[in-house]
């Protein structure tokens, strides 16, 4: 039976380029959970390969049918965007193991539908001041940088990624990506003896 493993940490703390090295460790043999959402879509980013984007309808057209596992809404500057992670045809624990991109209030919701020994967290952890360097830097980027979001989701995940929400969630294994190479060496180290 196949392993999901969800990857969490604060925005710019590295978890995307941290995914992107599992990803293509081919000894562990991940397959990604591509999540949905009904938020733009962003500069270089393609449907189906960052998220599956969707609408209100779509989102709604899902849940109706049962599909929705877990979704988190955000109250952004831009209005309502939702996240979520659908069962699909994406997802096959008798034949693979899986690695999402998530939050605790994610995690919690996922562990809930496919029980605590199909999923086990992966929590990136990063000083507060080298992920707003890093979020700034990146922002800057865009050809329209969005400044008051990037500054939203950085105090929003105070709250949602707080000691109290991680331990609620059952958050208890962390890796410090102050040096990336060593982060995923440590992560990968993790993966490979519980697979």
């Amino acid at each position: 039976m196949g392993k999901i493993f969800c990857l969490m940490g604060k925005s710019a703390s590295g978890k995307d380029t941290v995914y992107k090295n599992l990803l293509s460790d081919k000894d562990l043999s991940l397959k990604k959970i591509i999540p949905y959402t009904t938020r733009p879509m962003r500069e270089k980013e393609e449907n189906g390969v960052q998220y599956y984007f969707t609408d209100n309808a779509g989102l709604e057209k899902l849940q109706n049918e049962g599909k929705v596992i877990e979704c988190r809404s955000y109250d952004t500057i831009y209005g309502v965007w939702n996240y979520f992670t659908v069962a699909d045809s994406q997802i096959d624990l008798d034949n693979n193991d899986y690695l999402v991109i998530g939050t605790p209030e994610a995690f919690r919701k996922l562990k809930n539908y496919f029980g605590n020994e199909m999923i086990l967290p992966i929590y990136i952890e990063l000083d507060d001041g080298i992920r707003l360097t890093r979020a700034l830097e990146r922002e800057k980027k865009q050809t329209t940088p969005k400044y008051e979001e990037m500054c939203r989701r950085f105090l929003a995940d105070a709250a949602d990624f707080s000691e109290d929400k991680l331990k609620e969630a059952g958050v208890d294994f962390r890796f410090s990506n102050d040096d990336l190479k060593e982060c995923v060496e440590s992560i990968k180290s993790f993966i490979r003896n519980r697979l």
